[in-house]
């Protein structure tokens, strides 16, 4: 039996009344034993770990010891408590005390135990403190397979914990901002931080994970993180998160409210307080029958009833509504108004905006269960079925996830941290608040030329929240298309003024991360351009996934993107710049090539595969100024040239075609190796000669396939050895093959 092999001489009826049996007793007779037969030894326990964590009515931070942290490899696994046994495992003071301890971001244990030497007590570490097992000592036998399950060393070695491999980011003290180096791409973990999800509903957001890796690899703690186009505020709130000091810039009031609501600093029994009070006095006075809906749509104030985009189904904001729900809104509304703490009413209208987009005509129920509104088509499109939910029951809903989102950011951002965000409606193309050289590093997701309106979109809830856009707000907004019809022009000079003030505040040796993802290479090439003008130099691309699959790409998955691109820049004093090449072929035989290298590669292609393939090979070659004048768009050639699956959503050379690439084999190697060099070269990696080898192989299956003694021939021509088997390109004149 493991009671007598754990505790063969306590005696559990004398312990209770033992004045000398205190919470080192407990330590040393009952939990030491314990995680011993549960597999833990000395390099797995961390004893009285020190975390800092604010308490008191001032919010001061002070130190506290944690008395028990399992510990595997690099993660925590639980922390537990000792305490005494005239301690009481149900008192909340107790549990919130240990949770606090377990969920610390230099923990994040699985789970964690109290135990006072009579009962023991395991909890998971989720935001409702979930109780797993509880027993009393004395019984340990009949939960010992049980707490085995959860706790035992092996269980958590077994599989059962999937690590995520994180970069080896360098250690603050010997930060070196030249020795970063390009990620890798990032595994999304979209919806595992509830900071984001189901609180900033926005058009578009950025991957949480994949922001602050970036963060993290690119800048040390203390650092000014700039996004000049904020939108939803990803980039600013995993600097906070991180322990950095993050400026936030949108055009789009929306934007601001949304993360100004967010990062407000609440008391969380206040903040519930505060919602049971309004959802009380709303139940009250809900208004349901006619007569009703006509004195609440007279008493309290109405949204502006603001003109909808010429391309919406109705003509203004109110037409959105039924009557009942715009009373019903404007209630709510006008009880959340009365709030007089402001970050609580702040918090509170974050809940009503989600509400918002779900109390209105445009809401339709989903297949799954769920429901989509108009920002899901990107325009104002009424339902042909509405879902007509119940406003205070979507309330509440919302609520909950806000309270989720608040308590898991509160131990970073909070009244101590909060000096440390800067939240600005501006434009990215004046950031003159800022001086010249003041920023760490910059993170930024711009619009994609006329994919998504944002200010057309948010009429409805800018008419709601009282929130001004100006004409001048319209014509400096960085779209094509829109309320003002921008031309590609006007659009390109926007974002490369934004550009410009990004150089500007960005300091030197430090780095910028340009999100994009546009099929139109132009697009590409105007922002090498003018980042390499401002003095930017190139260092890499990187594809990345976004967790997300819109309306569009599964509406017409052969023509819409639905990944993206980062751009990775870095100010230097000496910036190299990119040559255009001399290609030595006819541009729609290179883009032929690479495409079908890249199916070769791969056994297929998707278009994301297929556009990042073209726009990275026309930022390492030189040529995307060549591939925008040609071909703006390359589904034509795609779908004249390939075979498309619409099962597998994959591009293939056609069964009976095979390839067309009939180019001399010598510029094809040349084409590669070129490539293949350039990048090595910006990554400052070494380039060996079988690594280039197994990389260029596949995508020389046309014909013949060349030996390596052909491709080391072309090598020599345009590279030099560096050391045993390393190569490099040679400089500008040196090489035969190419020019500049």
């Amino acid at each position: 039996m493991i009671s007598s092999k754990l505790f063969s001489n306590l005696d559990f009826k004398t312990i209770a009344n033992d004045p000398e049996f205190k919470e080192a007793s407990v330590r040393t007779f009952i939990i030491d034993p314990l995680i011993k037969e549960l597999g833990y030894d000395k390099k797995n326990i961390v004893l009285e770990k020190t975390v800092q964590i604010q308490t008191g009515s001032k919010k001061q931070t002070n130190p506290y010891y944690v008395d028990y942290a399992l510990k595997i490899g690099d993660c925590f696994v639980c922390v537990i408590e000792a305490k005494s046994p005239d301690k009481t495992l149900t008192d909340n003071a107790l549990i919130e005390q240990a949770f606090s301890y377990a969920s610390h971001r230099e923990i994040r244990s699985n789970y964690f135990v109290l135990c006072n030497g009579l009962e023991f007590a395991l909890y998971k570490t989720d935001l409702d403190r979930t109780l797993i097992l509880q027993f009393n000592l004395s019984e340990i036998d009949k939960y010992w397979s049980k707490l085995k399950r959860y706790l035992c060393r092996n269980s958590f070695i077994e599989g059962n914990v999937i690590k995520y491999e994180k970069p080896q980011y360098q250690s603050a003290p010997n930060f070196d901002y030249a020795k970063c180096r390009l990620l890798n791409e990032i595994p999304v973990r979209k919806q595992a931080a509830k900071r984001h999800f189901g609180c900033t509903a926005y058009f578009t957001r950025q991957v949480w994970n994949v922001v602050a890796e970036y963060i993290r690899n690119y800048s040390k703690i203390g650092d000014v993180i700039l996004d000049p186009f904020g939108g939803s505020g990803v980039t600013a709130v995993e600097s906070l998160m991180n322990q950095r000091k993050a400026i936030h810039v949108d055009l789009n009031p929306l934007s601001t409210f949304l993360i100004d609501s967010l990062i407000a600093p609440v008391n969380i029994a206040d903040l519930q307080t505060a919602f049971d009070a309004v959802t009380k006095e709303y139940s009250n006075k809900e208004p349901k029958t006619k007569a009703e809906i006509k004195i609440a749509l007279q008493k309290y104030k109405q949204p502006k009833n603001l003109p909808l985009p010429k391309n919406a189904d109705v003509k203004s904001v109110h037409q959105l509504f039924t009557d009942k729900q715009r009373a019903q809104l404007s209630l709510l509304k006008s009880i959340i108004k009365k709030q007089k703490d402001k970050n609580i009413q702040k918090t509170l209208m974050l809940a009503f905006y989600n509400t918002l987009s779900v109390i209105n005509l445009t809401f339709h129920e989903t297949p799954h269960g769920g429901g989509n509104h108009f920002g899901f088509y990107y325009r104002y499109r009424m339902a042909k079925e509405p879902a007509l939910r119940d406003t205070l029951t979507v309330f509440e809903r919302k609520f909950k996830r806000i309270l989720d989102g608040k308590k898991e950011i509160a131990n970073e951002i909070n009244n101590v941290t909060i000096n440390n965000a800067t939240i600005i409606k501006g434009t990215a193309t004046d950031l003159s608040f800022l001086p010249d050289e003041s920023v760490d590093y910059i993170y930024t997701d711009p619009p994609y030329g006329k994919n998504i309106q944002y200010l057309d979109l948010s009429t409805m809830w800018n008419a709601w929240l009282d929130l001004e856009v100006s004409k001048n707000d319209y014509v400096m907004e960085a779209i094509e298309d829109g309320e003002l019809e921008k031309s590609k022009e006007e659009y390109k000079q926007l974002i490369a003024q934004s550009i410009k003030e990004m150089y500007r505040v960005l300091k030197f040796d430090r780095w910028l991360s340009f999100v994009f993802a546009h099929k139109d290479p132009e697009f590409w090439d105007l922002i090498i351009v003018t980042a390499e003008s401002c003095g930017f130099e190139y260092v890499g691309a990187v594809s990345q996934k976004n967790g997300q699959t819109s309306f569009k790409k599964r509406q017409r998955p052969w023509n819409t993107l639905s990944g993206q691109l980062i751009i990775n820049f870095r100010k230097t004093v000496s910036p190299k710049t990119l040559m255009r090449a001399n290609l030595g072929m006819d541009m729609t035989e290179v883009i032929i090539q690479t495409i079908e290298g890249i199916i070769a590669k791969n056994d297929g292609a998707t278009l994301e595969q297929i556009n990042d393939e073209l726009i990275r090979k026309g930022l390492e070659l030189g040529f995307l100024d060549l591939l925008a004048k040609k071909y703006s768009d390359i589904l034509p050639l795609l779908q004249q040239n390939f075979s498309y699956d619409k099962e597998k959503n994959l591009y293939s050379i056609p069964v009976d075609q095979g390839f067309k690439s009939q180019i001399d084999v010598n510029v094809r190697i040349m084409f590669y190796l070129k490539s293949c060099l350039t990048r090595y070269e910006r990554q400052d990696k070494e380039a060996h000669f079988d690594e280039i080898i197994l990389e260029i192989m596949p995508l020389l299956k046309n014909g013949k396939t060349p030996s390596s003694q052909t491709i080391l021939n072309v090598l020599e021509d345009i590279a030099e050895r560096v050391g045993n088997d390393c190569w490099k390109l040679k400089k500008s004149g040196q090489q035969n093959l190419f020019t500049e």
